[in-house]
């Protein structure tokens, strides 16, 4: 092969990697954007006191706007992983109420997270999947096990962060499919709960509190999403417990 042909070659990868990297580039840019603006000091417990009885008026008076813009403003916090979930979630319950809230915040979740793992999936490489490290190979056996249980579980149960579960799934090779579906439904336990405690909130606020993430830690919160965790895991349990019966047969 002449010179010329391989430095094409070279050029040819370099520039199919950065196209890949494009989609990755962007969100982490949104990120960095988010924190370099000091965005955050809008989107906290504090700001929703001091902002309540103006949110709800302007919701009122833009029924249609403020739906598609809570959408939109929770679908990029989730694509630009954004720490700001807890205060949406909260926000929409308040606002929108228990069911509406619920049904926004899901779709825009499930929205954001795909966009992460599009992102991801178009991003990663045979080769990078390889380096991701003993993490990725510690769950990549719950994967491999029924990736739709154990993508449930994760969802349900909060035991790593979101944005990584957007992207592991992608690094092991996950349909998109599989993924939308265990997003999707895994969330809705979760999000309902943190909904209600948005809903409920506004007694709180009129009396000039601020809410934190301890109220969160309620038994009351933890225990209905700890039992839904365990039925998610109840494909997998029979499975292995079918396996342990074939092989002593």
């Amino acid at each position: 092969m002449h010179q010329s042909d391989v430095r094409q070659e070279q050029g040819t990868k370099r520039a199919g990697w950065a196209r890949r990297m494009v989609p990755v580039g962007v969100l982490l840019c949104g990120l960095v954007a988010f924190f370099a603006f000091d965005l955050d000091r809008f989107v906290s417990f504090q700001a929703l006191s001091d902002n309540r009885d103006l949110l709800q008026d302007w919701v009122a008076a833009n029924p249609l706007l403020a739906r598609l813009g809570y959408a939109a403003a929770y679908a990029l916090s989730i694509a630009f992983s954004l720490p700001v979930g807890l205060v949406l979630t909260v926000s929409g319950g308040l606002v929108f109420g228990l069911v509406e809230g619920t049904v926004i915040t899901v779709l825009a979740a499930t929205f954001g997270a795909l966009a992460v793992f599009l992102a991801a999936r178009t991003a990663i490489g045979d080769s990078l999947r390889a380096k991701a490290g003993p993490f990725v190979a510690r769950l990549e056996e719950g994967f491999q096990e029924n990736a739709l249980s154990y993508l449930l579980v994760l969802r349900l149960v909060p035991l790593f962060p979101f944005w990584l579960i957007n992207i592991v799934p992608a690094l092991l090779g996950v349909s998109t499919r599989v993924f939308l579906i265990g997003t999707l439904v895994g969330i809705i336990p979760g999000t309902f709960v943190f909904v209600s405690v948005g809903n409920g909130l506004d007694t709180v606020l009129a009396r000039g509190e601020v809410p934190g993430p301890g109220i969160f830690l309620e038994p009351g919160v933890l225990i209905p999403i700890a039992g839904l965790a365990l039925l998610a895991l109840v494909p997998v349990l029979y499975k292995r417990l079918r396996r342990g019966e074939t092989s002593s047969a």
